[in-house]
């Protein structure tokens, strides 16, 4: 069994916020799978659903442990299910990344985003894949909360579409078992 996380907050009025990109490219992954609906799952406190990758069952969990306690679903599902580190992947927003930019990785640090540092202090490693879906800088007028808790604009929305869909291609490529070390993707909204 493998995991496949998408970072973000839930409620409706997160939608279409630059911090929830983990959660819409899941929800993307997840249609291409026609998984069944995600449902929630009171002791991960996430909501769950499960798709088969080359016979392989795929766990997809979108934690509703709002982002900077995301490691407390990790960790459970994690232990639960006895999944190794390098059997999660997870996927994120991240604003050291220009928008259009995707970059998958095998392992690697949290870097600044909080999500990621709880997860790496809940599961005590940094063992696992991660995908980073640009979000771009901040604007300097800007706090960070305010920024990665924004709604993106409609001019935006066909770069971040395309975002996701390569943020599903590297996850489909790594539920496969296909061979990847760092991978950086660019896409354009045309």
């Amino acid at each position: 069994m493998k995991l496949i996380v998408g970072l973000g907050n839930p409620g409706g009025e997160y939608s279409d916020t630059y911090h929830n990109v983990g959660f819409i490219a899941l929800d993307l992954l997840a249609s291409r799978f026609r998984a069944p609906d995600f449902a929630y799952d009171k002791k991960s406190d996430s909501d769950l659903t499960d798709i088969s990758v080359g016979g392989e069952k795929i766990l997809l969990c979108k934690p509703r442990t709002y982002m900077n306690l995301s490691g407390n679903a990790v960790a459970f599902l994690s232990r639960y299910y006895k999944i190794e580190h390098k059997d999660i992947l997870v996927v994120y927003d991240d604003i050291d990344i220009k928008k259009g930019i995707v970059r998958a990785r095998l392992s690697g640090s949290a870097g600044t985003h909080n999500g990621m540092r709880d997860i790496v202090a809940k599961l005590g490693g940094v063992g696992f894949a991660r995908i980073r879906i640009g979000t771009g800088l901040k604007p300097c007028y800007m706090q960070l909360a305010d920024y990665v808790l924004a709604h993106f604009g409609s001019a935006e929305k066909p770069l971040l579409e395309k975002s996701f869909a390569a943020a599903c291609d590297f996850a489909e490529a790594w539920a496969r078992g296909e061979a990847w070390q760092d991978l950086t993707v660019a896409v354009t909204a045309e």
